[in-house]
């Protein structure tokens, strides 16, 4: 295996923080669509956003 460089730690309430800033900025871009949360162990590790076009007929 190779030695990958460590990052430094983050902290819990930066780390969360982040997190949060991340769902809120998706949901102030989002007019149609969904927000998907994935969590792993009680963490956050991933925001998906699909957006919805909608156009009139």
């Amino acid at each position: 295996m190779m030695n990958q460089p460590k990052e430094p730690a983050k902290s819990e309430p930066e780390t969360a923080s982040r997190a949060v800033q991340t769902v809120l900025d998706a949901l102030a871009k989002l007019r149609f669509g969904a927000i998907q949360l994935t969590v792993h162990e009680g963490r956050l590790v991933q925001v998906d956003v699909t957006e919805r076009h909608r156009y009139p007929n």
